[in-house]
């Protein structure tokens, strides 16, 4: 046989030995999928306030802004209970038939608390100078965390009895875990918008009434299994 016909067999050989043992079996492989859900109390409440000034002098603006932020971050780092973030600031041009008639200048804060009662309170207060634009109650990370491991104990033993039946079933010996993929749903409930009160109307205004109510929270598992006869 001539050199420069043999190495292309070769070649294609070794391609094939390759490829071939380069397939997985299979055979008696069977998806299956469980999931476990609870509703679980929200604990956490979430406000956003913020203060809006519109004008034609930006310097005025910015400071009775910045004015009545930094007053209410002071009154609500005033209770230990609650935890303040300052969140975005903006300057934006206002048009009025397409001509610059003036500018509006807004920042907002964040309020988070675990005492639902005492962050009620601290809006009540703060709607004297602040707008709110929002308020929601979540869970709070430590509580998710534990729900979703009870969860997961419960869909992974649910795993394990579908596994076992299946494999009664199917008149299989036993099974072996090939893949599992472990997955967590459930978001937190939509904010309850609030309609701006302009300030002279707020100065009195009473805390809002609210209640912390549930959220449901799922764990889901996808994996499958290998029966061995």
């Amino acid at each position: 046989m001539k050199p420069h016909t043999f190495l292309p067999l070769l070649l294609l050989c070794l391609t094939s030995v390759a490829y071939a043992g380069g397939d997985e079996i299979t055979y008696n492989r069977i998806k299956l999928s469980v999931s476990a859900s609870q509703p679980v109390d929200n604990d956490t409440l979430v406000s956003l306030l913020y203060a809006q000034q519109e004008g034609s002098d930006t310097s005025r603006l910015t400071n009775e802004v910045n004015s009545r932020i930094a007053a209410a971050v002071k009154l609500a780092q005033s209770d230990s209970a609650i935890q303040v973030q300052t969140l975005d600031y903006s300057t934006s041009p206002i048009y009025n038939k397409r001509i610059l008639s003036g500018w509006r200048v807004r920042q907002s804060i964040r309020l988070e608390s675990r005492d639902g009662a005492a962050l009620s309170r601290m809006i009540g207060k703060l709607q004297k100078q602040l707008n709110v634009s929002s308020i929601r109650y979540v869970l709070s990370p430590q509580r998710r965390q534990q729900a979703e491991d009870e969860l997961i104990r419960r869909a992974i033993a649910a795993f394990k009895a579908r596994a076992a039946l299946i494999s009664g079933e199917m008149g299989a010996k036993d099974y072996r875990l090939v893949q599992m993929t472990v997955s967590q749903s459930g978001g937190s409930p939509r904010p309850y918008p609030m309609r701006a009160m302009a300030m002279e109307n707020a100065a009195d205004a009473a805390p809002p009434t609210l209640e912390a109510g549930t959220q449901q929270v799922q764990i889901r598992i996808d994996g499958s299994i290998e029966l061995e006869p």
